[in-house]
C-alpha cells in the first residue's frame, strides 16, 4: 500500500502530550493499536510536513482559477 492507494480500513487518530514530555500520535482500529511518540522538535517537523502536504493537496485535481 502506498500513499496514493485507497483503503477500506478505518482507524481513530488521537494526538496529545504525554506525561513524559513527548508528543504521542495514537492510531487505533480493528487489529491496530499503535502509539507513536516524538520529541517536541520532531512533532514540529511533522506538523510542518502536514501543512506542506495540505497546501500541495489543495492545488491537485482542481482547474486553475480564472483571472478577471
Amino acid at each position: 500500500m502506498g500513499i496514493n492507494s485507497e483503503s477500506d480500513i478505518t482507524a481513530n487518530l488521537q494526538i496529545g502530550p504525554t506525561d513524559l514530555g513527548m508528543v504521542r500520535i495514537y492510531i487505533a482500529g480493528e487489529g491496530i493499536d499503535l502509539p507513536l511518540d516524538f520529541d517536541p522538535d520532531e512533532a514540529d517537523e511533522i506538523a510542518e510536513e502536514l501543512r506542506g502536504a495540505a497546501q500541495a493537496a489543495r492545488g491537485l485535481g482542481k482547474p486553475p482559477k480564472k483571472r478577471k
